[in-house]
């Protein structure tokens, strides 16, 4: 769904269950065309999707008439999917334990800003260097899920139920005259 199509219906959808609140926001044409150029700029980074998305969330949680910044703070998946605040998880990040793959994780994007931010750089700086690059890795990977990438940490090798040790010069042998006498 195009953004301008998006902003269109979440009017629409506001007017429908905030009748009077509505009227009495928008009492004219001009003012609703306003306001739906101001919402336009304002959410210009979200895709259609995410801004209705964010309405419908806006309609169900509200009883009062959603304003931008309402929808704007539902455009971000961080509540939905379970991702911490950036700083959580610097913090969280700055805790795990090596190997750093095997780690339990709140999510995988704290590992891949982790990553991105370098681990010795994390270990060996302070906070306040740390941080800002920390959150800069952190909000790019947030935009990029945003965008309906997934990202998943690769599941490490299970191990067999069971272990195959090489047998001795002896045991071969005698392994193989077992597949002789078979075969005679």
């Amino acid at each position: 769904m195009e953004q301008k199509e998006a902003i269109n219906q979440i009017f629409e959808l506001f007017r429908f269950n905030y009748h009077n609140q509505f009227l009495k926001a928008f009492p004219d044409y001009d003012t609703m065309i306003m306001a739906k150029r101001l919402w336009a700029r304002l959410l210009a980074d979200y895709t259609g999707n995410d801004i209705m998305r964010a309405a419908e969330r806006a309609v169900k949680d509200s009883s009062f008439l959603p304003s931008v910044h309402d929808v704007v703070a539902r455009c971000d998946l961080n509540d939905e999917l379970g991702i911490p605040s950036s700083h959580s998880a610097y913090i969280e990040a700055c805790r795990a334990t090596s190997p750093k793959k095997e780690f339990t994780w709140s999510h995988p994007i704290v590992y891949y800003a982790g990553r991105a931010t370098d681990w010795f750089f994390i270990a060996n700086q302070p906070e306040e260097k740390v941080y800002p690059v920390f959150k800069r890795n952190y909000d790019i990977l947030i935009k990029r899920l945003q965008q309906g990438e997934t990202l998943t940490l690769a599941l490490p090798k299970a191990i067999p139920e069971h272990i195959e040790t090489p047998l001795d010069r002896a045991q071969q042998r005698q392994r193989l005259a077992q597949l002789q006498a078979l075969l005679e």
